[in-house]
Formats: structure tokens, C-alpha cells, sequence
């Protein structure tokens, strides 16, 4: 598939084939994660809006690393991290929970800290329910169990135990990731346990998801009584936390490559929504909608940028366009300017949809392509900018950004 396939050329500095072989950047333990609590962490991105030249120095800055951090470094990075979540430690300093941990644990005479932790993490009732990667639990155990004999002579039994019972289970192919969003809702996903999978990429979540997620929950008007199309949805973690917090009237997901919309569809209705029969069923009775109305209307769709009509797309009637980590390579950047363009003329006689991409700066050059190509298509551009909440964990190193289009 088109979108799916073609960020397979990429390697990302560290990254060997699976997750977990050598040097393995953190931006991918989060996506193993058992269960990720979100809510405001009180901390924040770099102010401002750099535009174009600042989004292409914050890239080259990035592509100048070699290699990412250890494996136990990036470890106990997203270990502290998913701590600071459960306990909410962070609510008046980012410092504050960066050590939290050990004190708690000396501060702590019995086996009850540990016992939250487990049941906040691995023994949760939605990883109970949805079980997360098993080398992801291996590592978070080994790491908790590590960090309680650091300050504990006696061993934790509860602990052992729960590491027992994954030391000898086979990983499969697939595994679950859950995302707990502020209104007390979850996301939860299927997706490959590895980063490459029948020559696709799309059947994992990327960090620019997970921001453009993050943007969205604290922005729900751009989505609330409205038809949001998204441009290569992967595994759907944008659109499903979209459809869940922010109201829009209907939400159609898309993507080319036909194992990620298989999954796709069935991450739809793993969250408890219906999907519409058919794309054409869609077009032909739009149905009615009330703002009372608690649930949208869901499509998946198969749309290649390349071949797709501009009567194709305006069937979709959408209000805003979504995209999410689309762009790695020139030929990409080509298509997906081409069907903006086409976004852009299928609403003759309405307003035109706006339009947000989300990516992470990885090479500045597709990043200059990008906003040069919408130059010469005449669709203008500005850089929203950065949100104040993180509720998600990915690569705090990660340079990303959005880009409001105006088509």
C-alpha cells in the first residue's frame, strides 16, 4: 500500500529490525506499554512558533544524533514517566517526580506502593483484559523488581510472581497498548509487535498520533458537531481519541494498505463503535445528526492518494482533513500535497475544510519539501503552536509539529 509502505526505507537512528535488538530508541517502548495514565503532567514544550527556517534547525539538530540513549537508560526514562502518571507527582515541578520513586520506596515500610503499581500497570484491568507486549512486561517487571532491592533487602514476592508469569510466554505477532484519556475513557489498540510488519509501518502508532491526539483533546471545537477525514490513520489512535472526547458528527478513517485497514476496522470496533457498511452507503444517506447525539458516525475507508477523484473525496464531505506522520520521503510529500489539492475543490459551494498535519522533524529536508510544494499548490500554512498538556508517553527528545493548512 502507498501510505502504509512507504516508510519502510526509513531506519531511525538506533533501530535494528524488531523492537528491543540493540540500541533501541524510547520513542518505541511507550508504544509497548502496558497502560498509559493521562492527565495534565505540568509540564510544557519550548514556547513560540519557529516557522519553516526554525522547524528545519530543530531538524537538523536532531538528524546530527547518532544514536539513541540504552536500552535501561530509555527504560527507566519511561518507567519514571509512567510512575509520575499513576501518582500524579508532578502536579507542581517536572522535578519532582524524577526521584520519586526511590524515596517513595525507601520512604515505604511494606509491599503497598508495589502493590499499586502493579495493579495501576501489568495487572490493570485493561491490560488484564487486553494484554500488553510480553517483553514490554518482562522489562517494566525486571526494572520495578531492580528498583525495590535497591532500597529493600527483602524481596517482594507479589513482584516475583508477577514476573514469573511472563518469563516463560511466547510474544506473539500482535499485542494491546491502552491509552487512559482525561474524561476517565480509554483507547485501546491492537497493533504489530514489530515497528515493520508485512511491509508496512502503519500497523504501529507514531509519536506524531499521539501529539496530534494530545492537540486535539485540548482543542475538541475543531472537532465538535463536525466531519473529520483522516489521511493515512495506521492504527486509528488519533481518530478513536477524537471520537471519544471531542464530539464530531462523523469521523472517517483511511489508509491504503489492506492489513492496516483490517486492524484498523477492528480497532474501531474494539473501542464499542459501529462502523457504516459501506463508503458508498455513506454518501448516498448521510443520515441525521443531533448535537444530543453520543456517538459519531464511523467509516473506514480505502483511499490512495494518488488515485482517488476529487467526486471520491467530496462523497466524504469533510469539515476538517486530520494527518499524522505521513511525511518520510519526497515521493510521499508529492501524493499527499496532490490529494490536499484535490480536498481543496470538492466543496465548490461550501467552506474549504481545514486542514492538520501532525509529523515528527526527522530529516529538515522533507520538511522544507513539504511546505515548498504547498507553496506552488497555493494552499497556505501556518504552525500551530505547541500544546501545554503531555498526556501520552513518547520520546521527550522528539522534535514534532502541526501545521494548520488553509485549503
Amino acid at each position: 500500500g502507498r501510505q502504509g509502505a512507504r516508510k519502510v526505507g526509513w531506519e531511525a537512528p538506533g533501530v535494528r529490525g524488531e523492537r528491543g535488538s540493540g540500541l533501541t530508541p524510547p520513542s518505541s517502548l511507550p508504544r509497548d506499554g502496558p497502560c498509559y495514565l493521562a492527565g495534565p503532567s505540568g509540564t510544557s514544550g519550548p514556547p513560540g512558533s519557529p516557522g519553516p527556517r526554525g522547524l528545519v534547525a530543530r531538524g537538523q539538530a536532531l538528524h546530527r544524533l547518532a544514536l539513541g540513549p540504552t536500552l535501561r537508560s530509555a527504560l527507566n526514562s519511561l518507567f519514571r514517566w509512567t510512575l509520575a502518571a499513576i501518582h500524579r507527582l508532578c502536579r507542581h515541578s517536572p522535578t519532582n517526580w524524577r526521584n520519586s520513586l526511590e524515596e517513595k520506596l525507601r520512604d515505604s515500610s511494606g509491599s503497598e506502593l508495589l502493590l499499586d503499581i502493579l495493579q495501576k500497570t501489568v495487572k490493570h484491568p485493561l491490560c488484564v483484559k487486553h494484554p500488553p507486549s510480553v517483553k514490554y512486561s518482562r522489562s517494566f517487571l525486571s526494572e520495578l523488581i531492580r528498583k525495590h532491592e535497591a532500597v529493600h533487602t527483602e524481596p517482594s514476592d507479589e513482584l516475583y510472581q508477577a514476573l514469573a508469569e511472563v518469563l516463560t510466554a511466547e510474544e506473539p505477532t500482535h499485542c494491546h497498548r491502552s491509552y487512559l484519556l482525561p474524561s476517565g475513557d480509554s483507547v485501546t489498540l491492537c497493533e504489530s509487535t514489530a515497528i515493520v510488519s508485512h511491509g508496512t509501518t502503519g500497523l504501529v502508532t507514531w509519536n506524531a498520533a499521539l501529539y496530534l491526539a494530545e492537540w486535539a483533546v485540548e482543542n475538541p471545537a475543531v472537532f465538535t458537531h463536525r466531519t473529520a477525514l483522516e489521511l493515512g490513520s495506521g492504527a486509528g489512535l488519533t481518530g478513536l481519541a477524537i471520537c471519544k472526547t471531542c464530539r464530531p458528527r462523523a469521523y472517517v478513517f483511511s489508509d491504503c494498505h489492506s492489513r492496516v485497514l483490517e486492524q484498523l476496522r477492528g480497532n474501531v470496533l474494539l473501542n464499542g463503535f459501529s462502523l457504516e457498511p459501506s463508503i458508498d452507503a455513506w454518501a448516498q444517506h448521510p443520515g441525521p445528526h443531533t448535537p444530543e447525539a453520543e456517538r459519531p458516525r464511523v467509516a473506514v475507508a480505502q483511499l490512495d492518494w494518488d488515485t482517488v477523484t476529487a467526486p471520491q473525496l467530496a462523497a466524504f464531505q469533510p469539515d476538517v482533513i486530520l494527518a499524522a506522520d505521513v511525511l518520510y520521503g519526497p515521493e510521499t510529500v508529492l501524493s499527499l500535497v496532490g490529494v490536499l489539492r484535490k480536498l481543496s475543490t470538492c466543496r465548490k459551494d461550501q467552506r474549504a475544510p481545514d486542514a492538520y498535519v501532525a509529523f515528527t522533524i526527522r530529516n529538515p529536508e522533507t520538511c522544507q519539501l513539504f511546505t515548498t510544494e504547498l507553496g506552488r499548490a497555493g494552499i497556505p500554512w501556518e504552525e500551530v503552536p505547541r500544546h501545554n498538556q503531555k498526556l501520552f508517553p513518547y520520546e521527550e527528545h522528539s522534535e514534532m509539529a502541526i501545521l494548520k493548512l488553509t485549503l
